[in-house]
């Protein structure tokens, strides 16, 4: 028995599964701002699905970038209670099982180049756009070697406003999130839709503020592609579900001169679940 798990900055999800291609229906609750409170849902699941002291391991992803280890998120920008919290070492001793702890994003990301959208590609670039902007680089199926994690949204797009010089009365309040000004994540992300405008993406009907939003995710995309250079861009995240793919190849086309043939840019089809499928590839991988 595996546990397989994904902490979201919004949402956390935990599984099991027997380790094959298939986990079963996954328990998804807010994620809790409280460290203590987080590891009080990972005992409950295990004691309701009465796994405990038969969990082979515990795979998963975890928002923020990692410390080099990989025992925990170092600087997460929207969940400051897990900053730097051993989680790795707290699980093991309290789930009685060894611990693989990814980058939220990077895990998505491997789901959908193994089981969704990313399927056939060697070099796949995979971001999400939901409470922030995270991204991850796999390569012929596996997540890609790096010495600090990819943070794709933290590329800076605006330095000083002057692209979008009505952002400047919310420098105050992107600080506070622990995003640099003119960042990718304090344009885009959900949270910073939220700030901006007043209300949740979802509650956003006005297409001139989605087709704004396309044109700076476009802008994101061109440096990604231009470093990364991808045979595909795979954008997945809930902000996604209101952003135009159509919108966003229309902007890039605009954009991305450097290159004759531009990569192909897909919606992710695994939506919540891609980083638990993330956490069934990794086993996988550890199995051979």
């Amino acid at each position: 028995m595996y546990l397989l798990f994904d902490i979201g900055g919004t949402k956390m999800r935990l599984a099991r599964s027997s380790g094959d291609d298939f986990f079963n229906v996954p328990k998804v609750v807010q994620t809790p701002k409280d460290y203590q409170e987080g590891l009080e849902v990972f005992k409950k699941f295990s004691n309701d699905a009465d796994i405990l002291g038969k969990i082979k391991a515990i795979v998963g992803g975890m928002a923020g970038p990692l410390d080099k280890e990989k025992t925990m998120t170092a600087s997460p920008p929207n969940l400051p209670g897990w900053k730097m919290k051993p989680l790795k070492k707290d699980l093991e001793e309290l789930l009685k099982a060894p611990v693989f702890l990814e980058n939220d994003a990077d895990i998505a990301g491997l789901g959908e180049a193994t089981f969704g959208a990313g399927k056939g590609y060697d070099i796949l670039a995979y971001l999400t756009i939901s409470t922030g902007v995270g991204g991850g680089r796999i390569v012929k199926g596996k997540i890609d070697e790096n010495s600090m994690g990819f943070e794709v949204g933290h590329q800076i797009i605006d330095a000083d406003s002057s692209i979008f010089p009505e952002t400047r009365k919310f420098e105050k309040q992107i600080k506070e999130k622990g995003w640099n000004f003119g960042s990718l994540s304090s344009y885009i992300s959900g949270s910073a839709i939220k700030m901006r405008y007043g209300k949740e993406p979802k509650e956003i009907f006005d297409e001139n503020v989605w087709e704004e939003l396309a044109k700076i995710l476009a802008i994101g995309l061109n440096n990604t592609i231009v470093h990364w250079s991808p045979d595909a861009v795979i954008l997945g995240g809930s902000v996604m579900n209101r952003i135009s793919i159509d919108r966003v190849k229309f902007h890039l086309k605009q954009t991305l001169k450097i290159f004759v043939n531009h990569p192909e840019i897909k919606k992710a089809e695994l939506e919540d679940q891609s980083g638990l499928y993330g956490a069934l590839a990794l086993i996988a991988q550890m199995k051979k």
